[in-house]
C-alpha cells in the first residue's frame, strides 16, 4: 500500500526534514544536508526511501543530481486525508451531543 509507505518515510525526522527542505525547490544531496549532520551515504539512504514512497523524484543535470518534491506524492497523502476529513466533523458532532446528553 502506498500510504503506508509515505508515513513510514516521513516517520523518520531526517527524511521530514528533508523532505521539508524539498519543499522550497529543487536541491542536490550536498545541499540537502546542509544544516544535518549527516554523512552522504546516509543521504543517499534517505533520498532512496523518500523515491520509494513515491515523495521525492530526481532530475540528472549532467554529472548533477538534483531532487523535487514528486507531486503524485502529495496527491497521496491529500486523498488519505481527505478520507478522515470526512470522518471526523460526523464523530465530533456525535461526541457533543454525548456530552450534552451526559450534563443532563
Amino acid at each position: 500500500m502506498i500510504e503506508a509507505d509515505i508515513f513510514k518515510a516521513l516517520a523518520d525526522p531526517t527524511r521530514r526534514r528533508v523532505f521539508e527542505k524539498l519543499a522550497g525547490g529543487s536541491l542536490n544531496a550536498s545541499a540537502l544536508r546542509d544544516g544535518l549532520e549527516i554523512s552522504q551515504p546516509a543521504m543517499s539512504q534517505h533520498l532512496a526511501v523518500l523515491r520509494a514512497a513515491g515523495l521525492v523524484r530526481e532530475q540528472r543535470q549532467g554529472r548533477f543530481v538534483n531532487y523535487e518534491v514528486d507531486p503524485d506524492g502529495i496527491v497521496a497523502i491529500g486523498a488519505w486525508l481527505a478520507r478522515y476529513r470526512a470522518y471526523w466533523p460526523k464523530r465530533m458532532e456525535a461526541l457533543a451531543d454525548l456530552l450534552k446528553d451526559m450534563d443532563q
